[in-house]
């Protein structure tokens, strides 16, 4: 937690190089600054940073309230109840106070700091942007309580703090050496457009904005798109753009090819030297959706020491003493015997058993093969894919021997199809009761996605082709030893050797060409035949193979998905800051 001060305008900032833009930041359990993978991504991405002693800065939202409280009713009914979270217990308070205009008004934006540690000593400051200030009027006093709450107007507002207020309360703080601004998604693409206000401040008003301006505004700008899926690419109408951001922004945003809709995406795309999706099948999917933009690929990772379980973190600890520096040693767990392997896994198995029976009462047994799916509550993600037949699913478990599941996943609260999916993730359960047991823990957190990936003994995946960016909860399996079952899609295609790091469902790389339905029958009969063929006769019947598969997922999959590897890409890809980095020694 952060010590309890208030800290002066004489704080030592260091010099950063680096300023990172997330709407979203998985910054510590407690704090609900983050709806999921994007969120714990970036959070991920800090750690790492830290540990790397790389020279970065970062900027959020506060959230007061959150993202949301799940509750779900007894037959799976999704409710939304606001977060009340102790701000002051992990955040200090900052002097500094900057100003952003919205719908021609000043909203006054503050800030609190929060520094992520690493493990070489390196530290991180991130900057909690708050409008909730005495000199704002009530309205705007709420435009940073609530993750991706309220309307397009809201968010767009949100967006102006993030991108506007962001960049002044870094000047303001004394970030002068700033180099390279990655956005982490579309949501901070207004940072183009405060870059760019800040090299026009010389100008003449009325003058035109001159496209050298404009690639010199790129030479500073690094974007990453997470998702292929159009809702994730924020767009607002032409209407609401002027109205929020005035004439003058507008004429820049022209300047900037967007003459209808503003498309956050394109607006980054447009003021980016260096764009990237998060994985390479993504990368491909991206150059298809936005065709003209050079997109490379830099495939995500997880923060191994965020996410290992303590039973694993003991265990490396013993055997690789230098992973929590240096995670891509985990690939030196392919000499790590098997029995200590398994040992570890039997204690993060029982404290998922013990959690799971407390919270559901489902009666899950630590002997029998558990089956983990816990992610965002959206439909192409196809959580019920495995209920698809759930006759053959049933005697699979009768026959080749018994699956248990567990469940965990919010759905955003305008998203009515992924709460119609946890509702019949509930309707299913009761369905297979006696015969299967089935259960789905409420108010999925970071907390909850460690005793989940760390204790499902096989970690199920089931994204709708190609829509998933990249994933990241098959990863912080993979670091405790749990391999997957996943449609080849996102990182899965570079993580998957079949019978040694998991399982595939399906052989091939499909497009979404053929109506869905056809694909689901496939994908479940696949996901069945894998599960009855492979799956169990190897859990049940051969341990030493399946604990073999354990030990290449942690060496493998652990030793490279990792956000230490992909921060040390984005340095060398992407800033291209070494030599300046190595000079400030």
């Amino acid at each position: 937690m952060a010590e309890q001060m208030h800290l002066s305008k004489s704080v030592a900032v260091g010099q950063p190089l680096v300023a990172y833009f997330s709407m979203e930041i998985g910054l510590a359990p407690g704090m609900p600054t983050y709806a999921g993978g994007l969120g714990v991504l970036a959070g991920d991405t800090l750690r790492s940073a830290a540990d790397l002693d790389i020279p970065m800065v970062a900027v959020t939202l506060l959230h007061r309230r959150g993202y949301f409280h799940q509750r779900l009713d007894e037959r799976g009914l999704q409710h939304e109840e606001p977060v009340a979270w102790p701000i002051n217990d992990f955040c200090a308070p900052v002097d500094q106070r900057v100003v952003v205009e919205i719908e021609n008004r000043t909203v006054q934006v503050g800030a609190w700091q929060l520094r992520v540690k690493g493990e070489s000593g390196g530290e991180v400051p991130v900057y909690l942007l708050d409008t909730n200030l005495p000199e704002n009027q009530p309205w705007d006093r709420t435009l940073t309580d609530v993750l991706y709450g309220g309307d397009d107007y809201y968010r767009l507002c949100q967006e102006v703090v993030l991108g506007f207020g962001g960049y002044r309360m870094l000047r303001a703080l004394g970030y002068g050496r700033l180099r390279r601004f990655h956005m982490n998604e579309g949501h901070a693409a207004l940072l183009v457009l405060a870059l760019l206000e800040e090299k026009l401040a010389s100008r003449v008003p009325e003058q035109a904005v001159p496209a050298d301006l404009i690639d010199a505004v790129r030479e500073h700008c690094v974007f990453t798109t997470h998702t292929p899926v159009p809702a994730g690419h924020d767009q607002y109408s032409p209407e609401l753009a002027h109205r929020v951001l005035g004439d003058r922004r507008c004429a820049w945003l022209k300047a900037c090819g967007h003459d209808h809709r503003l498309n956050m995406t394109q607006l980054a795309l447009r003021g980016s030297r260096f764009i990237n999706g998060v994985a390479m099948k993504h990368g491909e999917v991206s150059h298809s959706l936005f065709p003209g933009y050079p997109i490379h690929s830099i495939t995500n990772g997880v923060h191994a020491v965020t996410w290992a379980a303590p039973s694993f973190q003991s265990l490396y600890d013993r055997h690789l003493p230098d992973w929590r520096r240096d995670q891509l040693s985990l690939r030196y767990a392919i000499s790590i015997p098997g029995e200590e392997i398994w040992n570890a896994h039997q204690e993060a198995k029982r404290v998922l058993v013990e959690h799971v029976n407390r919270e559901t009462n489902a009666g899950f047994d630590r002997d029998v093969l558990t089956l983990g799916f816990a992610r965002r509550a959206a439909a192409y993600k196809r959580g019920t894919l495995i209920f698809h037949d759930i006759e053959r699913l049933a005697r699979i478990a009768e026959l080749a021997g018994p699956v248990q599941i567990v469940f965990s996943g919010k759905a955003h609260p305008r998203d009515q199809d992924g709460k119609d999916m946890i509702h019949k993730v509930h309707e299913l359960r009761d369905i297979l009761r006696g015969r299967i047991p089935v259960a789905y823990l409420t108010n999925y957190d970071m907390t909850l996605a460690k005793l989940v990936c760390a204790g499902a003994d096989v970690w199920l995946n089931t994204p709708l082709p190609p829509m998933e960016a990249s994933g990241t909860s098959g990863m912080k399996a993979a670091v405790n030893g749990v391999p997957s079952l996943s449609v080849l899609d996102g990182w899965w295609i570079e993580g998957h050797v079949e019978d040694v790091t998991g399982w595939s469902i399906g052989d091939r790389v499909e497009a979404c060409t053929e109506p869905q339905a056809g694909m689901d029958a496939c994908h479940a009969a696949e996901l069945y035949r894998k599960l009855e063929e492979k799956i169990l006769p190897c859990f049940y019947r051969d341990r030493g193979r399946f604990i073999e598969i354990m030990r290449h997922a942690i060496a493998l999959n652990g030793g490279f998905f990792n956000t230490q590897r992909m921060v040390a890409q984005y340095l060398h890809n992407a800033y291209r800051l070494v030599g300046e980095y190595a000079r400030l020694g």
